[in-house]
């Protein structure tokens, strides 16, 4: 995006949730209202700011009007994941500076009555797509699950453009959220809860569906919603969110689509384990799409067990790889796999010696492998932004959700996109939860065969990718539908100023 005259004088914060998940896009969300010459402030909770602070420090040497404001914390106060805490150091800053605007991630619960109540205007961003809330808000209206009995019986999600069939096992616990009714999750095997445990999981629920209550009113009094998304991605889902589901919304991404420079995309979200120019050389040396990328982001804890059927599926796929390995969620029953950070001793080096394979132990360069032509294929959580940023790189996926929105999100790259072929994860899980059983070698297999061996089906995935790709890159651009809701957004803070 490029400048815009219209952004004179104005200024918005930015106020991101501490997740990866969630501060990475509002990073860049600031950035890209910087480089249409809105004075951006990015306020940040103690101790995050310095896994961004080399991109903004690139943008203001590039001239652009960004800054970072770090909150200060109580004294002695550590900061977890409640950021209640900072609700008197943000409302004095709102009252000293009096931006146009700030942008404040949902998952600041308690941040909406603190902003309200200075009456400055407040923008949401929650980090979903389009599609994902229209199908959570079609299942609050109908409750389609409450019409089989099984976890495993698919029902058709109704009110939506596409037949999009899903399982109760798929869906996330936050979905219920009023009523009364407890969703019991039986696993095979699975021993049967203790009162304390039951009572527990019952009060985390009830939680839940408070902090949904919750968000939704405070997307109601706010002045509208800011969505990382683009037109060509789900126009059928853009135009019934804007219609029935937001007061008003601009659709503004894909925002990963702001980093152009080498060292933005290097160090997008932390500097990465691994140095870009030997990840760039490995893949160098490799046939164009030839490489499958598997990454699950920052916060799928895998089980041992999960891991290593990964493996030994990428081993039988035949199929060259770069496979940035997350954290563990616990160690085998058994005890085997080696020390916590390696997989299977005799499997890893058979993968080492064939050259087949980089596993990177943390953090990865994944804009940089994304977009490197030797990379046909992505393994994904299909957690949003890296649905986003897969499509942007014009690749298909090989889809393998976890938690979060996650099932909704894989169910829009393969029914609804076609650029995707589903793996075969079957059981929703937070981050904290026991996992069910692990997905076989097999499925693995034969997910990656169908996206990587070139016939016709996975190049009718590869052309589509790769015009999804387009059409991402032209939403971004001046004239494009991204461009021109930022631009609307921009004049929307513009004629209330004038007010």
């Amino acid at each position: 995006m490029v400048q815009s005259s219209m952004a004179d004088e104005l200024e918005m914060f930015f106020f991101p949730f501490m997740a990866r998940g969630h501060q990475i896009p509002m990073i860049d969300l600031a950035r890209l209202f910087a480089s249409l010459g809105v004075k951006s402030t990015i306020v940040a909770a103690p101790d995050n700011a310095h896994s961004f602070r080399d991109s903004i420090a690139r943008d203001r040497g590039s001239g652009r009007p960004i800054s970072i404001h770090p909150l200060d914390l109580p004294r002695g106060y550590k900061l977890l994941t409640d950021t209640f805490v900072l609700q008197d150091a943000l409302r004095d800053l709102l009252i000293a500076r009096r931006p146009d605007c700030i942008v404040a991630d949902t998952c600041h619960r308690w941040s909406a009555d603190v902003i309200d109540a200075v009456g400055v205007p407040r923008i949401v961003f929650n980090g979903y797509g389009c599609f994902s809330q229209s199908a959570l808000r079609s299942m609050r209206i109908h409750r389609p699950p409450d019409k089989v009995d099984s976890e495993y019986c698919q029902f058709e999600i109704p009110g939506l453009p596409d037949t999009i069939e899903m399982t109760k096992s798929q869906l996330p616990h936050f979905h219920e959220e009023s009523g009364g009714r407890k969703r019991t999750r039986k696993r095979t095997g699975q021993m049967k809860e203790s009162g304390g445990r039951k009572r527990t999981r019952q009060m985390k629920e009830s939680g839940g569906r408070k902090r949904t209550r919750q968000r939704r009113n405070s997307e109601d009094r706010c002045l509208g919603v800011v969505v990382n998304s683009f037109l060509d991605l789900e126009p059928a889902y853009v135009e019934y969110f804007k219609k029935e589901m937001a007061k008003k919304a601009w659709v503004v991404g894909p925002v990963s689509l702001c980093n152009r420079d080498v060292e933005d995309k290097a160090e997008r979200g932390q500097r990465a384990a691994i140095d870009e120019q030997s990840c760039l050389s490995w893949l160098n040396a490799k046939e164009p799409n030839s490489v499958l990328y598997v990454s699950f982001g920052s916060l799928a804890r895998l089980t041992r067990e999960q891991l290593l059927e990964i493996a030994y599926g990428l081993e039988a796929s035949s199929c060259s790889f770069i496979w940035a390995v997350g954290k563990i969620n616990k160690p085998m029953k058994n005890g085997e796999g080696g020390r916590r950070d390696r997989l299977q001793s005799g499997l890893e080096k058979r993968l080492e010696e064939s050259k087949r394979g980089l596993i990177i132990r943390g953090w990865a360069p994944q804009l940089l492998i994304l977009e490197h032509p030797s990379v046909g294929g992505y393994m994904t959580h299909c957690g949003w932004n890296s649905t986003l940023e897969g499509v942007s790189a014009g690749v298909p996926m090989v889809t393998f959700p976890h938690s979060a929105e996650q099932f909704f999100n894989e169910k829009l790259i393969t029914d609804v996109l076609g650029i995707g072929v589903q793996v075969g994860s079957m059981e929703w899980t937070s981050c904290n939860a026991q996992p069910g059983p692990p997905v076989g070698r097999r499925k693995v297999e034969e997910a990656v065969r169908k996206v990587m061996d070139g016939g016709e089906k996975a190049a009718e995935m590869r052309r589509r990718a790769k015009e999804l790709g387009e059409k991402a890159e032209r939403a971004f651009e001046e004239g494009g539908s991204s461009y021109e809701d930022a631009e609307a957004l921009i004049q929307e803070l513009k004629s209330r100023k004038k007010v």
